[in-house]
């Protein structure tokens, strides 16, 4: 008999608690091995019971959900779904800061829109599927090393040098982007484009937040704007696919691919179709296969392609995929890509 997944419910609403711990309950392949109102008794819990997963509120009394992140993910790793209803600025930021620290997902509390029952499915699917997830100590661990990578072997002479980069990542992608947004120099004189997959509800001011981690300018385009040709980050807005089409950046509401929108597949597609060979992209941690194909649609281009490796991979699904396809031109630690994407484009380090 297949060992159930045991959840720890942290949450100071009874009333939440409640519904929670009922729903998780009440699959057969989950037992709810623990409750928590409060973060300290959070991290308690979790040395204690060592659960395969943690549903966790951002405000909680005594230690926030934030604080009880970082506390977990540094000496108990454990997978972490946040639960919450925060969706104003100052809050969505403390969610962020969690997803940096190590949380897998963010995943809103029930609305009077959504039916129950929909949601209550949504949140068991989302529990049986982080909780198979082999989480990594602290990753503010290496952001905070301040280390300068091995520079990677020199690129062919004969190469066109990338003229822009683009970025893909979803599970652990905002850690991961903040660690390789720092591995570029700045200032860093080409555009950047980028695609995380983020719950909608709390994606709205995720650009202003890593913009705020970093030197590098990061914000969402405007529809129809022309691609800079200088610095400068640019993110799919919440909701929409960002579409290179006649050097103007487009957002739209086309469907979904492999679920998402944005997709990653979609912005790297559109970028070997326009720029091909001076494309500098890479396909970061995150579930799922979304970016693969893309990735190499801009391989075959004469782009240079890169997929961050399974050792420092929150979830080695997306880089896997495009390792499959051979899709990547080189396989490297998230350390690495930003200097080495640098080089590539003949800025120095």
């Amino acid at each position: 008999m297949t060992a159930r997944i045991r959840a720890l419910v942290v949450e100071d609403s009874l009333t939440v608690r409640a519904h929670l711990c009922q729903v998780l309950a009440g699959d057969p392949q989950i037992e709810v091995v623990g409750e928590a109102s409060d973060g300290r008794r959070a991290i308690e819990l979790c040395r204690e019971l060592r659960p395969d997963i943690v549903t966790l509120d951002m405000m909680l009394p005594i230690m926030s959900g934030l604080a009880a992140t970082e506390y977990i993910m540094a000496y108990s790793p454990t997978p972490i779904l946040i639960v919450s209803a925060s969706t104003n600025r100052g809050e969505l930021f403390k969610t962020y800061e969690a997803l940096a620290a190590g949380a897998l997902d963010v995943l809103e509390k029930p609305s009077p829109e959504e039916p129950a029952e929909d949601w209550d499915r949504r949140l068991v699917a989302t529990v049986k599927l982080l909780a198979g997830i082999k989480v990594i100590t602290h990753p503010r661990a290496r952001l905070a090393r301040g280390r300068r990578p091995p520079r990677p072997d020199s690129l062919s002479d004969t190469r066109l040098r990338p003229r822009l980069l683009a970025l893909g990542a979803s599970t652990g992608g905002p850690a991961a982007l903040v660690e390789l947004l720092r591995g570029l120099p700045w200032p860093f004189p080409l555009p950047v484009l980028v695609v995380l997959h983020i719950g909608e509800v709390f994606a709205p001011a995720f650009a202003d937040w890593l913009d705020g981690q970093t030197q590098h300018s990061v914000r969402y385009p405007i529809h129809g704007e022309r691609l800079p040709s200088g610095p400068g980050v640019l993110m799919a807005p919440p909701g929409r696919h960002l579409v290179l089409s006649g050097g103007e950046l487009l957002t739209t509401e086309d469907p979904e691919r492999h679920s998402c929108r944005p997709s990653v597949d979609v912005l790297f597609e559109s970028l070997a179709r326009e720029q091909g060979a001076v494309v500098g992209a890479a396909l970061l941690t995150g579930m799922g296969r979304d970016g693969a194909a893309g990735l190499l649609a801009i391989r075959r281009a004469g782009g240079l392609t890169v997929a961050q490796d399974e050792a420092t991979s929150v979830v080695y699904g997306m880089p896997r995929e495009a390792v499959l396809l051979d899709a990547a031109e080189r396989v490297l630690p998230l350390a690495e890509i930003g200097p080495f994407l640098a080089e590539a484009a003949g800025v120095p380090v």
